[in-house]
C-alpha cells in the first residue's frame, strides 16, 4: 500500500532534517523531496514548527517501542541491558549522526520552547523507561544507577557520530556492564 501524503512527507522531512538540520531544511526543499506541493503539505501541518514536531513525536513513538519491545521479551532480570542492546540498534540503523532530539533541543533552544520542550521529554521518557527496568531487575534504583546508565546512553548518542557504530557501542556496553555488576555487588 503507498504511503498516504502525510507520511511521505513526514518521511521526507524527517531525514532531511537529520541530515540537514531543521533550520537548514527549507519547505521549499521538503516538498520537492516528497514530491508533492507546498499545499499538501499545509494541508497537514499548519506551519513548519507543527511537521518538525510531528516528525519528533513519530520517530520518538518508533524509539519507545523499539526499546518497549526488547524489554518485553528480555528474560527475567534482563530488561536493563535489553533496553541498552535496544538503544545501540536503534542507533546503528536510525541515529549513526547522533540523536535527533539532543539535535533539536540545540537548533530549537532559543527558537522554540515549545519543540526543545518536546525533545527534552523524549529524553525524560528514557530515563523514565531506565529507572523502570533497574527497578524490575531488582538492582537499587535509589544509588542512581538509571541516571548513570542514561548519561552514559547520551554519550553514546554522540559518541556513534564520531567514533563510529561499532567502537562507540562496544564501550557503551563495556561501561554499561560495569555499572551492572557493580550494583548487583551492592544490591543486599
Amino acid at each position: 500500500m503507498p504511503a498516504s501524503k502525510r507520511d511521505q512527507l513526514l518521511a521526507t522531512a524527517e531525514r532531511l532534517f537529520y541530515e540537514q538540520g531543521f533550520h537548514a531544511t527549507g519547505i521549499d526543499r521538503i516538498v520537492a523531496a516528497a514530491g508533492v506541493v507546498r499545499m499538501t503539505l499545509y494541508n497537514h501541518f499548519a506551519s513548519k514548527e507543527a511537521l518538525v514536531a510531528a516528525v519528533l513525536e513519530a520517530r520518538h513513538e518508533r524509539f519507545i517501542a523499539s526499546l518497549d519491545a526488547a524489554v518485553a521479551s528480555a528474560s527475567p532480570g534482563e530488561e536493563t541491558r535489553a533496553l541498552v542492546e535496544a538503544h545501540g540498534r536503534w542507533l546503528e540503523r536510525y541515529s549513526p549522526q547522533g540523536c535527533i532530539m539532543a539535535k533539536a533541543m540545540g537548533e530549537f533552544a532559543e527558537h522554540s520552547a515549545e519543540i526543545h520542550a518536546l525533545a527534552a521529554a523524549a529524553k525524560t521518557e528514557l530515563l523514565t523507561r531506565l529507572e523502570a527496568a533497574v527497578a524490575r531487575d531488582g538492582l537499587d534504583p535509589h544509588v542512581g544507577l538509571a541516571r548513570r546508565l542514561f548519561l552514559v546512553l547520551e554519550g553514546s548518542n554522540m559518541a556513534v557520530a564520531l567514533l563510529g557504530a561499532p567502537t562507540a557501542l562496544a564501550d557503551t556496553r563495556a561501561v554499561v556492564e560495569t555499572l551492572l555488576a557493580t550494583a548487583r555487588s551492592e544490591t543486599p
